[in-house]
């Protein structure tokens, strides 16, 4: 039996014997030229933003960091301008107790309608 001859892998390109010229480029739009879509005006810049949020926003924070080991501290922050912070078991426990008790004296939280009505 005889073994069937293989077919070449590879092909080899032919190179070209003489020298030609590159091919041009064809000329783009010229800077600040808008075309296409840019004159007849993008339909997702005429919708309303569909990202809206429902209203809320936040007013006040509660920072707490307590590494494993190490000693507990918290910041508390309101945009009415209170800015507290505490060092400690006790006192991050107390500033906890604290920021949640702002939530019903602070200016920016209680609706200042229902309090003229009253």
């Amino acid at each position: 039996m005889s073994a069937l001859p293989r077919p070449a892998l590879k092909s080899l390109p032919v190179t070209p014997t003489s020298p030609r010229a590159a091919a041009q480029a064809v000329p783009g739009p010229a800077v600040g030229e808008p075309k296409g879509a840019a004159r007849k005006g993008v339909p997702s810049a005429l919708r309303p933003d569909p990202q809206q949020g429902d209203g809320r926003y936040p007013i006040a924070w509660l920072c707490i960091c307590a590494p494993r080991g190490a000693v507990p501290t918290a910041t508390s922050k309101c945009l009415c301008g209170r800015d507290r912070s505490a060092v400690g078991h006790t006192k991050v426990l107390a500033l906890i107790e604290d920021h949640t008790a702002h939530r019903d004296a602070c200016p920016f939280r209680t609706n200042q309608e229902g309090r003229q009505a009253a």
